[in-house]
């Protein structure tokens, strides 16, 4: 495919000049050249960023399947995810993960317990309307922790003034049962604006060809929202809140419990959160006040249903205090206080990390302005971080640490004839370590280890170059971009050698020099009216200076579509097509093997196919069908960054998932 997609590009790109009469011929990444996304001044056009952004509009997340919005996205090319069966999915982003990614939702970032390998992201994929991910350091905009990047979920638009209405959506997967539905309905009235929806999910065991029935994979996941603010010559304020339950089972490689309730042991996860969102256009611009509250608390049930063992409560408090707009001609600019303050409980008999107090702040200032044909931005952002860990006499420590850090970006955009475009950003970035680093000490449930913290572990900091080339026409689109990164102090688990009750191994976090590099390369061909042939190849190479390769680094892959768009403007089916894909993931050889702390992953290639359409009935969408299939080869596959790989658990096998869309 990737041949074929080649040869395609050079023979579009020497077509004749006469096909430029079919007004209709427009692919998808003109379209996307336009896009407003989020920039370091401000909301910014796709093509003025200095560093990749991928963004998924509706239309397409519509035709993504997976068990959490983590795994619907994680075919874009540099994301991966880290999976614990098809309910717990953490994004990976050019090979890194946990703390050095920031979620972003309902304009706060997500606090729940990103730094655990069998937690996922608390979110509601039916309310997600649109996502942005944005790849490199991008602490500038939101602190500590965003070293790989940053993924912001955006919820649905705010209706036109006058309009009420609402959809209900359903889907149902074969393999494992999944049944799912999501009511919403929001509306604008006389300046006022409101929304609620209600989500719901059943999830039995999923099967494969090798390992049958996984047990106890079931899952359910429940969730609900609602908003209410006000819009007015002076801007807006909106209140949003949340609530989500997920209870997955824990997957020990063994067991009888195939149904859709989890058998011990189990996980109660419930995420609680309250976002007000205000802005006051003041003079050239905005003035922006975001608070946020949100609690997590995890339970997790062992030897009973209805008393947990460990029972770990996080709250967080999120505030951002920023004006945007333009100063001086071509200025944009951003300024203002951000982050967040938290403290945690153990409400359980059994710990993992000590229970703390974590306070930080950051001030900032950014600017981009576009000079003849360049668009150059940047900034700088000097973060403080206090943290107490608390003291539990024969487990944890009692101490306290201040992180200090400073980012600092500077990126350039310029158009090189009528069709290329070059971007180039350099960029400081800064993490400091999070207290299952530092303090943990326990045996991890559901990650078949013992965790020990090292309370002396130093801040990360990351300097990262990042070069682009773009090539657009009427019928060829290519974007290819480089990274290369150095990350001082970079923290990782590894096998120590010893075992913990002569059971379990454990695991010690370390830290050293560590230097990623790699890519993505994408190709959009569209040769004739209504045909897309498109390829994706990305890839990372990561180790240690002088040492060893670096864990948790995903397997090269190559993603290859044809889709063929049958009708549009159809006055029954409308923007009906169907595409067939190849979604090959090559062998990681470059593992980190000490202590047999990872071993290699073979190659597998993944069959998959869609099609969809809207049904118009008197002038109007009454309500659209898709139909997704996944992994139709059949193929027995555990991916590099599984964590069951290593209890001889594999992924998923066939799928096919039906969704219905009710507008109304």
């Amino acid at each position: 495919m990737i041949s074929l997609s080649l040869l395609l590009v050079w023979g579009a790109a020497t077509a004749q000049e006469s096909h430029k009469d079919s007004t209709d011929v427009f692919f998808k990444h003109l379209e996307l050249k336009e896009i407003v996304v989020t920039g370091l001044a401000g909301d910014a056009k796709l093509k003025e960023m200095t560093t990749p952004v991928s963004v998924i509009r509706p239309s397409a997340l519509m035709v993504r399947s997976g068990g959490n919005i983590i795994s619907a996205i994680a075919g874009e090319p540099g994301i991966a995810e880290v999976t614990t069966g098809g309910g717990i999915s953490k994004p990976v982003i050019r090979g890194m993960a946990y703390n050095r990614v920031v979620v972003v939702s309902d304009g706060i970032r997500q606090e729940g317990q990103q730094w655990g390998d069998e937690h996922g992201i608390e979110l509601d994929g039916a309310a997600v309307h649109s996502v942005e991910i944005l790849k490199g350091p991008a602490s500038l905009m939101y602190g500590s922790d965003a070293l790989a990047g940053t993924i912001i979920f955006h919820p649905g638009p705010v209706r036109a003034p006058g309009e009420v209405g609402g959809s209900l959506s359903s889907e149902y997967q074969t393999n494992n049962g999944l049944v799912t539905y999501s009511l919403a309905a929001d509306g604008n009235l006389r300046g006022w604006i409101w929304g609620g929806r209600f989500s719901d999910k059943y999830v039995r065991a999923y099967r494969n060809a090798l390992n049958g029935r996984v047990s106890n994979s079931g899952f359910r996941e429940r969730a609900a929202s609602a908003l209410l603010g006000r819009n007015a010559s002076w801007g807006y304020s909106r209140l949003r809140f949340s609530y989500y339950h997920f209870t997955p089972g824990m997957i020990e490689g063994e067991g009888e419990n195939y149904g859709y309730t989890p058998d011990l042991p189990f996980q109660q996860v419930r995420h609680y959160k309250a976002v007000w969102d205000n802005t006051v256009h003041l003079g050239p611009g905005n003035l922006k006040l975001i608070l946020g509250w949100q609690q997590n608390r995890r339970q997790e049930f062992e030897e009973s249903a209805s008393e947990p063992g460990l029972d770990f409560r996080l709250n967080t408090f999120n505030y951002d205090l920023r004006w945007q707009g333009t100063l001086g001609p071509g200025w944009k600019t951003a300024f203002g206080l951000a982050g967040m303050g938290q403290k945690s409980d153990n409400l359980g008999d059994e710990y993992l990390i000590p229970a703390y107090g974590l306070f930080d702040a950051g001030l900032f200032a950014t600017a981009s302005r576009s000079l003849g044909k360049w668009t150059l931005s940047g900034g700088l952002r000097v973060d403080l971080r206090w943290l107490h860990s608390d003291a539990l006499p024969g487990r944890f420590e009692d101490f306290r640490r201040l992180f200090p850090g400073v980012s600092a970006s500077l990126g350039a955009v310029r158009p090189l004839g009528e069709h290329f475009s070059f971007r180039a950003n350099l960029a400081r970035g800064f993490r400091a370590p999070n207290l299952a680093e530092l303090g943990s000490n326990g045996e991890h449930e559901g990650t078949f280890r013992y965790e020990v913290g090292n309370k002396d572990l130093k801040p990360e900091y990351s300097l990262q170059g990042d070069l682009g080339l773009d090539f657009t026409s009427r019928y060829v689109s290519v974007q290819a971009s480089l990274f290369a990164s150095r990350i001082d102090n970079y923290i990782f688990a590894a096998k120590n050698g010893e075992l913990y009750e002569d059971e379990l191994p454990v695991y010690a976090f370390r830290s050293g020099r560590a230097h990623l590099g790699g890519g993505e390369i994408g190709i959009d061909v569209h040769p004739v009216h209504q045909l897309h042939l498109s390829s994706a190849f990305s890839c990372v190479f990561a180790r240690e200076a002088g040492g060893d390769y670096l864990p948790l680094i995903p397997s090269p892959r190559l993603f290859s579509e044809v889709k063929w768009e049958i009708t549009h403007d159809g006055e029954l089916f409308n923007n009906a097509f169907v595409s067939f894909n190849l979604d090959w993931n090559m062998r990681q050889d470059r593992f980190y093997a000490a202590g047999g702390t990872e071993t290699a992953t073979p190659a597998y290639l993944l069959l998959g196919a869609s099609a969809g359409t809207d049904v118009v009935i008197a002038g109007k969408t009454r309500f659209s069908l898709y139909l997704i299939g996944t992994n139709l080869g059949d193929a027995v596959y555990a991916p590099h960054l599984s964590r069951l790989k290593y209890a001889g658990i594999y992924n998923m096998g066939r799928n096919v998932t039906f969704k219905l869309v009710l507008p109304f």
